[in-house]
Formats: structure tokens, sequence, C-alpha cells
């Protein structure tokens, strides 16, 4: 049996924002495209950093702003303030048993695909459900 590497189950087109990107863009994003986690990536696609639905929602209830005045509050905020700068990543040809175990151990949900510096896609939880749902 084929053993399988992260780039037959990763998902190639990936949204992605910038560094001064607000995070009412991310929040839009996230709503429209129906994604939990994206990429934060420079001029040269790069990969800079991540933004998860988790940490909008964290930096929401820190604020302690009232409902009303939120969307205002995310159109304030740049991404680098709060993306997540440290991610693991994995490389298209990692078998897929180790990027599984790296998301086990790190209790994370995505994994942002590069090839050298540049981000190429990403390896999600969902992906994975899928991978198993087709071979039941």
């Amino acid at each position: 049996m084929k053993t399988l590497k992260v780039r037959d189950l990763m998902t190639e087109e990936v949204f992605s924002v910038g560094l001064h990107d607000r995070l009412s863009a991310v929040f839009d994003l996230m709503a429209e495209r129906h994604v939990r986690h994206i990429p934060v990536i420079g001029a040269d696609n790069s990969l800079l950093g991540i933004v998860s639905h988790r940490d909008l929602v964290k930096n929401l209830a820190e604020g302690e702003v009232p409902v009303g005045m939120q969307r205002q509050m995310l159109t304030r905020i740049p991404v680098e303030d709060i993306m997540t700068r440290d991610v693991e990543t994995v490389e298209p040809d990692t078998e897929l048993s180790e990027a599984g175990q790296l998301m086990l151990d790190n209790k994370i949900s995505c994994l942002p695909v590069v090839d050298g510096d540049e981000l190429v896609g990403i390896l999600t939880e969902a992906d994975f459900v899928r991978c198993v749902i087709e071979r039941l």
C-alpha cells in the first residue's frame, strides 16, 4: 500500500492575508470561505504566521467590547497584533502519519504546508476526516 504524503491530502487553494490587513478582513474571509485558520504571508508568499478563529474570539473576549462595537474594533487592529508567529509547518513530501502526529502532539488543528519558505498549501483536521470518510 502506498504511503500517503501531505501533498495527497492538503488543500492547495489557501486563502491568506498580509501583516497589515485588519482583523475585520480576516473575520470576513473566515465567514465567506468557511475556514478557521488563515495563514499570514509576506509579499514573497513566505509564511509569517497564522490567525485562527480562536485568536479572534480570544481577542474580542479579552477586550470586553460590547457586541455592537466589536466590528468597529476589528477594523482597527492589524493581523500582526494577534497572529501566532511560531507556527509548526510541514513540507508536501512529509508522510501523512508524521503530520498527523505533529498535530496531535502540539494540540493544533492545522499545519501550513511550505516548500522552502513559500506557502503551498494547508493541512487541517477536516482533511483527515475527509480522508477517513473516503476510505470507509
